[in-house]
């Protein structure tokens, strides 16, 4: 009996795009980026892929911790507090993100390469 790796219905993020189409907020078309993630929906989830996603989990979570404070002082100084604390979250999720993707590429090329850890 086949798993469902539930790492592909990230992709369903990607939609999120559309409604910057439809409401002309070109900031949604990042989210156009998750569609990368459909592809795991025909990868079977053994044991070593397990552990792959949560070494890229937590290296994305913690660098999502230590670059919020940063991002915070760094946006305070160059927009409105109003505006600083969206985008600082804006932008510390987008680093995230982005870390959990290429961590997890790069343990997939060290599996297919045969180095394991």
């Amino acid at each position: 009996m086949k798993r469902m790796n539930y790492l592909g219905w990230l992709s369903l993020l990607s939609l999120i795009s559309v409604l910057g189409w439809k409401s002309g907020n070109t900031g949604l078309y990042g989210f156009f980026g998750f569609i990368y993630f459909i592809r795991y929906f025909w990868v079977i989830p053994d044991e070593l892929f397990l552990l792959n996603v949560r070494k890229s989990a937590t290296i994305a979570f913690m660098l999502s911790m230590v670059s919020l404070v940063p991002f915070m002082f760094s946006c305070s100084a160059i927009y409105n507090i109003s505006a600083a604390i969206p985008m600082s979250f804006a932008l510390s999720f987008a680093v995230s993100t982005i870390a959990f993707a290429f961590t997890m590429t790069g343990l997939e090329w060290k599996e297919r390469r045969g180095t394991g850890e």
